[in-house]
């Protein structure tokens, strides 16, 4: 048997999980004092809620998980006899991987029958959970973790997210995006558009003065490089700022006809509190990143 992991940070919901058979890896944020693990500390995202307290001034942080709770979620399924595939979210924002990778190697040692296959989105939000339903639709219609993964190899790459947000502190705070500060040039008003890299780092690539200009020049990105657009779906995620998203939706179809599959949904909090509110990026299957 072959179990499926995900990862809240790549918006996966637990109904979600439910109907694809997905089991679900919870990544922690602090507020404060307080480690909160999606879906496990609450049962429904309150994101309104979350994105009003970065508004009012509180900045979360994040860490990587331990060892010994990657061998929580892991080794119950070895010990059953399942072999595991996880796709997750970008290797390459984060550290937690190569702690994830010393708990692997512990349990392949202790449980040497069992294989762990991995699919790194090598993205983030919207840009994961695009990659997420697509393997999660193979892996309810029986495809092997061989064929997933082989189908991550050539289409990971066609699925990239561009995005820009209003408030840049969360950004500059994280240190996450490399050429923002040259981007910024100190100017009020100016949004720089970021995406997802090959090596799945978050990386500034221009700027826009003004909401308006930014999100005709993520349009203009789908325009430019989306391929086989209506056989996939577009995804828009946003960090509590459905307006905006519903303008990008508008614009989307305005230009390339109202069948378009736009699935708006709200960021995930341990990413948003990298991203900050007013934040928006749309994925979409492209000739490449």
């Amino acid at each position: 048997m072959l179990t499926f992991f995900s990862d809240t940070d790549c918006d996966i919901t637990p109904k979600e999980c439910a109907a694809y058979g997905i089991k679900m890896i919870s990544m922690p944020y602090t507020v404060g004092d307080q480690v909160i693990y999606p879906y496990i500390d609450f049962d429904e995202f309150d994101s309104h809620k979350f994105y009003d307290m970065l508004r009012a001034g509180t900045m979360p942080t994040t860490s990587a998980m331990s060892e010994e709770a990657y061998i929580q979620y892991f080794e119950p399924e070895f010990a059953a006899g399942n072999d595991i595939i996880y796709v997750h979210f970008s290797s390459g924002t984060s550290n937690t991987f190569t702690i994830m990778n010393q708990a692997v190697d512990k349990l392949k040692q202790k449980y040497p029958g069992r294989k762990f296959y991995e699919v790194d989105t090598l993205g983030i939000t919207a840009l994961s959970y695009n990659i997420v339903l697509e393997a999660a639709e193979m892996y309810k219609a029986g495809k092997t973790a061989e064929d997933i993964v082989e189908w991550a190899k050539v289409e990971v790459p066609k699925f990239p997210m561009y995005f820009f947000a209003d408030d840049l502190k969360f950004f500059r705070r994280s240190g996450r995006v490399s050429g923002l500060a040259a981007t910024m040039g100190g100017f009020i008003g100016i949004r720089p558009i970021i995406y997802l890299d090959d090596n799945g780092k978050m990386v500034s690539i221009g700027k826009e003065t003004g909401r308006a200009k930014a999100i005709a020049r993520l349009v203009q990105y789908v325009e430019d490089l989306g391929e086989d657009l209506k056989a996939h779906r577009v995804l828009i995620g946003h960090t509590d700022c459905p307006d905006i998203a519903a303008e990008a939706e508008r614009q989307l179809k305005e230009k390339f006809g109202q069948g378009l599959n736009v699935i708006i949904n709200v960021v995930n909090p341990t990413i948003g509190s990298h991203c900050g509110p007013n934040a928006i990026g749309i994925c979409f299957h492209a000739m490449h990143r």
